[in-house]
């Protein structure tokens, strides 16, 4: 397959992500469109950025793949960009470190400042995961494939944090 190919495949790819993701929010929008929505309609704006972040990593991760497949032969690639995860894996520990001390600090302090931004770091942290384990199965290097399982883990491990701190307990303060 030719270099102008392999590149109209990676764009096609993600032109679909994205269209996909939009129909999704037109689609929540649609079902949601009433007078609660107009009531919250910060929170629902929020809720249909999420939405749509969501479903466009998740399916970008398809044209991601075929990226990574066309780049197997370029080792130095795989090197930088297996570090670079590493380095964003660790983000997502710091930030889930953050938000554990710093949620329990009454009054406004540049802890509880930090621990309140490290939400929106923690929120995209099961996409990550997902995009760590895509280029850690396409790898055709060890180093780099080892780096990419280093830093799904650290993704994995913040996401089962966020789902234990955020979620387990809405399921045992049922009244």
């Amino acid at each position: 397959m030719k270099t102008l190919a392999k590149i109209s495949v990676v764009v096609a790819g993600y032109v679909a992500a994205i269209i996909l993701a939009l129909a999704a929010v037109a689609i929540r929008v649609a079902r949601t469109s009433g007078p609660e929505a107009q009531a919250a309609s910060g929170m629902y704006a929020f809720g249909d950025s999420v939405l749509f972040v969501a479903v466009l990593g998740i399916a970008a991760l398809v044209p991601t793949g075929a990226a990574l497949f066309f780049l197997r032969p370029y080792r130095a690639f795989w090197y930088v960009i297996s570090g670079l995860g590493l380095i964003v894996a660790v983000t997502s520990v710091v930030a889930a470190a953050l938000f554990a001390f710093g949620r329990h600090v009454a009054g406004p302090s540049t802890l509880a400042t930090w621990a309140a931004l490290s939400v929106l770091r923690i929120l995209i942290a099961p996409i990550l995961a997902l995009s760590f384990l895509v280029s850690a199965v396409l790898s055709p290097y060890r180093v780099s494939r080892l780096a990419f399982l280093a830093a799904t883990v650290m993704e994995a491990a913040v996401t089962a944090y966020a789902i234990v701190v955020w979620f387990v307990p809405l399921l045992f303060n049922r009244t």
